[in-house]
């Protein structure tokens, strides 16, 4: 085949159909005689039509993943080769590179049996594939893509074919006639099992979701049936003692999953232990929803009852709804501690996404480590009261028994937080609290030995850092109860001081329980999954809440009734509406959480004159009122202000803008189209003068380096 050295003269190809492979197109060899590829050139918008094509190819069928990409904006480049590209990615097939068999060589089960009676089959396993490809953008030409196919065949470095139906040496008998079973199905099958869904049940789901490859087959179904089967039954057997020293079996589990753990230091005389856990699906939830968004932290969960707490990173998806995409566990709070899993984090994100940023992130405790996030994620540090109202509202339910004392002590506490911008002091108002309620004992010793040693700390937390909304917080409080509940189960409250249960259990069960929530709210199956997915959080179900159902006080403003929507004779009575420290009468209020009537008698209480505003709002006017005072005339302070209050103008004009929006895709097309190349690339030809600024100074400090050198020869010879 000839060569050919210039893109110009390539056709660009647009094979017919939806859909289309390698196999329909021309392909051209590019470069030199010395080094050439394989390469095509198509437009720009049919990528996507070609990768599809490849994933659904009969005798490999796959999917390919992103293993490395760059961005470089346009205009970068002054001068540039037609090759030059706008956007690079690396696609390589989902069976590879990596190969998870033991010594990196074949899978444990091929070639010979390891206890293969108990083994299930694995062809979605990591399998050393070699098959990958390029796509470039060219900077040129940005309408044009071109493929660069490294290695078309689906074989591993010894040359055989390691996946698909071809593959001979797979796992079992028979096993070249198994269905191609996917991540996505795996896991799917793995998470209803995990969930005590009936076997019946995910069997039918399991060969629905293999249907998608191959067509329907008595044997396909008998094969499917086994392998559900089988995956049952090792599931079921599994346990998390991998050792009976929970130590040992820490270092054991950490050694198999080395791919869900970003941070471990083993416990000793002078480091504490710390172990981070995320999977690759948390991994890609986290670029997802916290690229340009929020990230909040569930902290210090477990403190009393676990062996180490736990502290939990959540993004918020595209329903708002708090999705776990972290777990760090461990006891030290230390700054050089805290910024060494923060940093195993961020570097872990950043190695798949280079231009991944947060914008927000929430904390929910006063003693947290406020500078290594400002560090590493450089980004704004926000404040959630979640926690507080939570504690402090479960007490005073169950340790004061009339329910007009509880409304009126979390009022009061309510305003004690408010005064911090009342000018009031806070501290004349808690001594006033506890002499009015001095026959609330159990209430009182509880706040005086827990919050009054470090109230100073919180209300100086709540004056400094701007405050988190109440759907935010809603959010994070749904997640907090969830895995309280999944946790704290009777029959584990042995196991809560062993750190590999805990981790089974997340990595298990809770994963496998936020997984298939995603998986039906975006594929819209398992309606019942997905119903109860939505009606998760209390803002959702505020949503639904008509507003003619809520009736507010018109003499004092003391109370609301909320008339329920099941059941009409029943109307429910939120006192101090308006307040994130309303006081509600229902069931899931009493136990201590924030719920959906508060929420809704806030949302409309937000829009009236006669109502003072939420905290977070009031937090936000503040941080607006320090950046508006007029600095020195003439100053560079009077700069820097009208700068931060221009951008902090135009994110908010662009939220409102979002929000109001109907049709996200007229927002998308009237944004400007901007590339973030990875890192700068010398231009071809005469470089800028940019460009040579570094190598100037370089070239300026190593002669004078070198003239102190030789000055140091002369002065050594003359002594």
């Amino acid at each position: 085949m000839e060569i050919v050295e210039s893109i110009p003269d390539l056709v660009v190809q647009d094979p017919p159909g939806e859909d289309f492979s390698a196999s329909d197109l021309s392909w051209t060899k590019f470069g030199t005689e010395e080094r050439h590829d394989d390469v095509a050139l198509i437009h720009y918008d049919r990528v996507d039509a070609f990768i599809i094509g490849e994933c659904c190819n009969v005798e490999f069928p796959t999917r390919f993943h992103i293993e490395r990409g760059r961005k470089r904006s346009k205009g970068s480049l002054k001068e540039y080769k037609p090759d030059e590209y706008l956007e690079y990615r690396l696609y390589w097939c989902s069976f590879g590179p990596e190969n998870y068999g033991e010594g990196g060589g074949i899978l444990p089960s091929r070639r010979y049996r390891l206890n293969t009676r108990n083994r299930a089959a694995r062809p979605q396993s990591m399998r050393g594939c070699t098959c990958h490809f390029i796509v470039k953008r060219l900077y040129a030409r940005p309408s044009l893509a071109l493929l660069i196919y490294n290695n078309r065949r689906h074989v591993n470095k010894s040359g055989f074919v390691c996946h698909g139906p071809l593959d001979r040496d797979a796992i079992g008998p028979g096993a070249k006639n198994i269905p191609y079973i996917c991540n996505e199905i795996q896991q799917q099958t793995m998470s209803m099992i995990y969930l005590g869904i009936p076997e019946e049940n995910v069997l039918a789901k399991h060969i629905e979701g293999i249907q998608r490859y191959c067509g329907s087959d008595t044997k396909v179904n008998s094969l499917a049936a086994q392998y559900v089967h089988k995956l049952g039954m090792i599931i079921k057997r599994s346990t998390h003692e991998l050792d009976l020293d929970d130590q040992a079996s820490i270092r054991l589990w950490v050694e198999r999953n080395k791919k869900s753990v970003f941070c471990y230091q083993d416990a000793s005389e002078n480091d504490p232990f710390i172990l981070g856990v995320q999977t690759e699906w948390q991994l890609q939830q986290m670029i997802r929803f916290g690229h340009r968004s929020l990230i909040a932290a569930d902290s210090t969960f477990g403190i009393k009852k676990l062996k180490y707490p736990l502290c939990t990173l959540l993004v918020f998806d595209s329903r708002q709804h708090a999705l776990p995409v972290a777990w760090i566990i461990t006891r030290t709070i230390a700054k050089p501690d805290v910024s060494k899993w923060m940093k195993a984090l961020h570097d872990r994100v950043l190695a798949v996404d280079p231009t991944w940023k947060v914008n927000g992130f929430l904390v929910d405790d006063a003693a947290a480590e406020i500078d290594p996030i400002r560090e590493i994620f450089s980004c704004t540090v926000l404040f959630s009261l979640w926690r507080i109202r939570r504690s402090w509202l479960r007490n005073i339910i169950k340790k004061c028994s009339n329910i007009e004392v509880q409304r009126e002590i979390f009022k009061r506490l309510g305003n004690i937080v408010y005064s911090i911008w009342d000018g009031t002091d806070p501290f004349v108002a808690l001594e006033e609290l506890f002499q009015d309620f001095v026959d609330q004992m159990a209430f009182l010793q509880y706040f005086k030995a827990t919050w009054v040693p470090k109230f100073e700390m919180w209300l100086t937390t709540m004056k400094t850092l701007p405050l988190a909304s109440q759907e935010a917080s809603g959010a994070i409080e749904a997640y907090h109860v969830k895995l309280k509940v999944r946790l704290y189960d009777d029959s584990h409250l042995g196991a809560l001081q062993r750190v590999d249960w805990l981790v089974h259990k997340l990595t298990t069960e809770l994963h496998s329980s936020y997984w298939l929530d995603r998986y039906a709210d975006e594929s819209d199956s398992f309606q019942n999954v997905k119903a109860e997915y939505i009606a998760t959080t209390s803002w959702n179900g505020a949503l639904q809440i008509p507003d003619a159902a809520v009736t507010l006080d018109c003499k004092d403003n003391s109370f609301a009734k909320v008339l329920s929507q099941k059941d009409g004779t029943i109307a429910r009575l939120v006192w101090n509406p308006g307040s994130e420290f309303a006081h509600c009468d229902c069931e899931w209020s009493m136990q201590g959480n924030l719920c959906k009537h508060v929420i809704k008698v806030n949302m409309i209480c937000g829009n009236l004159q006669s109502y003072r505003p939420s905290m977070s709002f009031q937090s936000f006017n503040e941080i607006l009122d320090s950046l508006s005072k007029k600095p020195v005339d003439d100053s560079i302070a009077l700069d820097l202000s009208t700068a931060w209050t221009h951008q902090m103008f135009d994110q908010i004009r662009k939220l409102v803008e979002l929000n109001q929006a109907n049709n996200i895709g007229t927002i998308v097309n009237n944004m400007p189209l901007r590339w973030v190349a990875k890192k700068g690339r010398t231009s071809v030809g005469r470089p800028s003068t940019l460009a040579l600024l570094p190598s100037s100074a370089n070239n300026n400090s190593t002669s004078s380096a070198a003239k102190k050198k030789q000055k140091r020869k002369r002065l050594s010879r003359l002594c």
